[in-house]
């Protein structure tokens, strides 16, 4: 089985990291002069992201992984791990967030002035963002970049939280639960090369939040809702203005 761990972390160091930079910069150049290249672009992210996952879920339907090695399980508060000061400090941490996320929800829809902010945050961040071309323009876009956050919603959770924090764990037995955090939380900073390197640092300590959030739930699935959520609101007023991901909303 070391075998197949070590093929998934040559997959994730290689393929989002370096493919999926040089990828980007030739979609970039080719989106110039072609839109309608937007979303076969995001069917090839889709593909990407799919591909580890179905062979994750493969190995936990055939063995030798189980459904609960990957998190797919019912959460059970468990505070060994992190003690209890940081389990609930980072359970309280996501709850806040939650609200903060209902926050700007309810604002958008009944506060003129909070959606007005909403609105000029986004078109500040689709001015100054580095990747603003991979954002869709068209409703055709926007369908298929909800596939896109549907998507990352479940897989990044499933390979970067519950299968990458049990499958270096076991190669690497002597490591504290800390250290196998952070460099699953790396893996999934890297797989943002394409965003710039303050995105990378960006997202790897929002997935050192979200691991940290996944052993002291023990599940996968309330971090797939909690994507799902971020994602959502990320997208409030996408259909009046440009659609900026939820990672660039002022919630994120």
């Amino acid at each position: 089985m070391e075998l197949f761990y070590w093929l998934m972390i040559v997959f994730l160091l290689s393929y989002e990291p370096v493919y999926g930079y040089f990828d980007y910069q030739t979609f970039k150049r080719r989106v110039q002069t072609d839109q309608a290249v937007r979303i076969s672009y995001y069917k090839k992210v889709m593909a990407g992201l799919w591909l580890p996952t179905l062979a994750i879920l493969a190995a936990a339907v055939f063995g030798p992984l189980t459904a609960g090695d990957i998190g797919l399980k019912w959460i059970e508060i468990n505070t060994a791990p992190l003690g209890k000061g940081m389990t609930y400090a980072v359970i309280g941490m996501a709850l806040l967030y939650i609200l903060v996320l209902m926050y700007y929800w309810a604002g958008y829809k009944y506060s003129e002035k909070i959606r007005t902010d909403i609105q000029k945050a986004k078109k500040k961040t689709l001015a100054t963002t580095s990747f603003s071309d991979i954002m869709p323009v068209t409703k055709e876009d926007k369908k298929a970049w909800t596939l896109v956050s549907w998507t990352a919603g479940i897989t990044e959770e499933l390979i970067y939280r519950g299968f990458l924090v049990f499958a270096l764990g076991q190669l690497f037995p002597g490591w504290p639960l800390w250290l196998v955090l952070i460099a699953g939380s790396v893996l999934f900073g890297l797989a943002h090369t394409y965003q710039g390197y303050g995105n990378v640092i960006k997202t790897s300590l929002i997935g050192l939040f979200f691991a940290l959030l996944y052993i002291s739930l023990g599940s996968v699935i309330p971090l797939i809702l909690l994507h799902f959520l971020i994602d959502y609101v990320g997208k409030i007023g996408d259909d009046e203005e440009t659609g900026i991901a939820a990672r660039d909303m002022p919630a994120s």
